[in-house]
């Protein structure tokens, strides 16, 4: 292993005529030399103006990639020494969205946002929220494809101080917990209810199957590092194309 302050280098490859961000690109290469070995707990990257020039990124996209994986608790800057690793084991269980999940299974995701406004959310979603009645959120419906097909119906509903400005086309480019931390809202934890189901005839239409075929159904709230309840999202995937997997440690 490098000795303390020694940096490590680490050769990436980047996909400049891909859809895929530049910063996600960094972020899912230093990931991989994490799990892979080439950077071992404790050791040190080089400084960002020398791997902003070395990997051909901006220092700003740099900044970026880092901090998601600094957010992930996989580095760590230190003032005067450098960005070090500090965990060799990645989080499965971190808090991605749809969009980064596709994309770390290499499938393109991209979206069509068919809603995004201020409104009064029925009750049951304030309630979710800790708001009083008749408080606007921000209301946003989307249709997620992978590889040209339908894959996913994603209905959220978010503070509207958490969302700010977000955009149709921020949200057609980007997954909205990117988003998020790109705001300075850092999920935190989130409390997710999974069923399956069969399609009814208005759900078989959204997905191009038969009335029966397999549903999954996806109901979650999403808290910040602060403890402030954020975001309450509704989603229904085509069973026949996406699946869950989860870990469990005891420790």
């Amino acid at each position: 292993m490098a000795a303390a302050t020694e940096p490590t280098r680490i050769d990436i490859r980047l996909d400049r005529a891909s859809p895929t961000p530049l910063y996600h690109q960094v972020a899912r290469e230093l990931e991989r030399a994490i799990e892979d070995g080439r950077l071992a707990r404790g050791d040190y990257l080089e400084n960002e103006l020398v791997l902003a020039e070395q990997w051909q990124v901006s220092r700003i996209t740099l900044r970026r990639s880092i901090q998601e994986l600094v957010g992930a608790g996989l580095l760590v800057r230190r003032r005067g020494v450098g960005t070090q690793v500090v965990n060799d084991v990645l989080p499965h269980a971190r808090l991605v969205s749809v969009y980064d999940d596709l994309m770390d299974r290499g499938l393109d995701p991209t979206t069509e946002v068919l809603a995004l406004e201020r409104l009064v959310p029925e009750r049951s979603v304030l309630d979710q929220l800790g708001l009083a009645a008749r408080t606007e959120v921000v209301y946003i419906e989307r249709c997620r494809y992978a590889a040209g097909r339908r894959l996913a119906l994603m209905r959220n509903w978010i503070l509207v101080e958490a969302a700010g400005d977000l955009t149709a086309e921020a949200l057609e480019a980007d997954g909205l917990y990117r988003l998020l931390r790109a705001k300075g809202v850092w999920p935190h934890s989130v409390t997710r209810r999974v069923s399956a189901r069969i399609a009814g005839p208005d759900e078989a239409k959204l997905f191009d199957m038969e009335v029966g075929d397999p549903i999954l159904a996806l109901d979650s709230r999403m808290q910040d590092t602060t403890g402030r309840r954020v975001e309450v999202s509704e989603q229904i995937y085509d069973g026949r194309s996406y699946t869950m997997e989860m870990s469990i440690v005891e420790t």
